[in-house]
């Protein structure tokens, strides 16, 4: 590590921060992963958000379709390592998580998170909790969830899960999120 190195990182940083900064005008939060993924899903599956952000288990409402009504937990992991962040609340209906690239759960160490979008998954909450109840798993932050769960789940790019089906326009939108 060298001053030269030092000074190029903060350079990237400054330029990160005004993308940041743009992206946080566009949706009116700050530029995480997690308030982005409410706010894409949200446009792309017409999600009502709720108004606080800390909302206890719920992020928002399906606003149309067969889903309509139901409660959703949102989220976005720029990559897909089986891992799923699980509450309890008992009015939550759905998770609707959008992942990057499938990905071992190793060590970060020099690892690259893409920001796209490779594929959907639609989880029955109370259904999920059930199953990781009864095989013992520790429900919480990082739930390990097994891939023939996750590929059940599956609503974008393949449509395996027959809960909700996406229309040419979602999958279009989606598409504008794909990995390079």
């Amino acid at each position: 590590m060298s001053e030269e190195d030092l000074r190029q990182i903060a350079d990237l940083l400054r330029g990160r921060n005004a993308i940041d900064a743009r992206i946080a005008g566009i949706i009116g939060r700050p530029m995480t992963t997690g308030h982005l993924g409410e706010w894409i899903a949200a446009a792309v599956f017409e999600i009502e958000l709720e108004r606080s952000a800390v909302a206890k288990g719920i992020d928002g409402r399906f606003t149309s379709g067969p889903l309509s009504g139901q409660t959703v937990n949102l989220k976005w992991y720029l990559k897909r390592e089986g891992l799923l962040d699980i509450n309890t609340a008992a009015e939550l209906h759905y998770y609707l998580v959008l992942t990057g690239p499938a990905s071992p759960a190793l060590s970060s160490r020099g690892a690259v998170r893409p920001w796209c979008i490779a594929a959907v998954y639609l989880f029955d909450a109370r259904e999920l909790l059930t199953h990781l109840t009864a095989r013992g798993v520790k429900v919480g932050v990082a739930s390990s969830v097994r891939s023939a769960q996750w590929a059940a789940a599956e609503i974008y790019p393949q449509a395996r899960s027959h809960t909700l089906r996406l229309r040419p326009e979602q999958r279009e939108l989606l598409q504008l999120f794909a990995p390079a």
